[in-house]
């Protein structure tokens, strides 16, 4: 009897250490399923090594507005035209599409640069407009070199519409677009000017002050290299960008995110999640991440 309780503590006191190690094992392991975000649509991808850490409807083809226009800066530098040249906002750079505000009215002159800037951090759609417009060959060439850069970057899921992302014939998906992130940030100017908190440009006597579309960027707790907003009713809130988190580098895209800050808090909880789970596995991926594509509009 005594050499058979003996026997049984041992066993208790051994599956208990079990328990205790396996417990513990799994609270050091990063398990990506504590992580939830409200965006429809998300990736988040380590940029050196392409590791993907997380996604989330990662291949569903969906609009992504002005996200479209890290690819008009793209394709407008690409080009090498005279970034000084000047020019002129005209009627044809209005939306007539949605309406939308512009601070830029029509006769206003700027030079190619502060077009291309304020079209990055501040998402000026007038701006891109006239980018478009006076690309070589004008707006339909414009398209095309999108598309076919899309294509050699081997965005297989995307299609481009136009120069401003208004139109929801700019579609892509979170996979394609961490590859768009990832070739954008080659750029320097694209780091650059999407990553300005603010900026003042001179209009016709005038002063217009410009502040960064992702508040973000103006929060000194971030490391942020390259970003960009996109908004319309179709596409919800997106935001994609490039980051130094918990000691990597990193690539997140976030689509349709339904929420005037909702995206700017998914932002903070990968963070979060990042810093809690130091080294995410590849194999963690969240089971939402399933392929569900649409066709592109032609």
């Amino acid at each position: 009897m005594i050499c058979a309780g003996l026997s049984l503590g041992i066993a208790s006191a051994a599956y208990a250490g079990h328990a205790q190690a396996r417990g513990r094992a799994a609270d050091a392991a990063p398990v990506a399923h504590k992580l939830s975000l409200r965006s429809a649509a998300a990736i988040i991808q380590d940029q050196e090594t392409g590791e993907i850490l997380y996604g989330k409807n990662a291949s569903t083809v969906a609009p992504i507005a002005s996200i479209t226009k890290l690819m008009t800066a793209m394709v407008v530098l690409d080009a090498g035209l005279d970034l000084q040249e000047t020019i002129t906002i005209s009627g044809e750079d209005m939306d007539s599409l949605r309406g939308t505000h512009s601070r830029l009215k029509p006769g206003a002159s700027l030079s190619r640069d502060e077009l291309l800037r304020v079209a990055l951090m501040a998402s000026e759609n007038r701006a891109a407009a006239a980018l478009g417009r006076t690309y070589p060959g004008g707006f339909e060439a414009l398209v095309r070199a999108m598309n076919h850069k899309a294509r050699m970057l081997g965005m297989n899921d995307s299609h481009f519409g136009d120069a401003t992302g208004l139109s929801s014939a700019n579609v892509s998906s979170a996979e394609d677009l961490a590859k768009l992130v990832r070739a954008a940030h080659r750029y320097e100017l694209i780091r650059s000017y999407t990553t300005l908190t603010e900026h003042e440009v001179h209009v016709a006597g005038r002063s217009l002050a410009y502040r960064n579309t992702n508040r973000l960027v103006a929060n000194g707790s971030w490391n942020i290299g390259l970003s960009k907003t996109g908004f319309t009713n179709d596409a919800g809130r997106c935001l994609v960008l490039q980051a130094k988190l918990a000691e990597r580098r990193v690539i997140i895209v976030l689509l349709d995110s339904w929420g005037k800050l909702s995206r700017i808090g998914d932002a903070n909880r990968i963070r979060a999640w990042l810093e809690a789970n130091a080294r995410p596995q590849i194999g963690a991926v969240h089971k939402s991440a399933q392929k569900s594509r649409k066709p592109a509009p032609a």
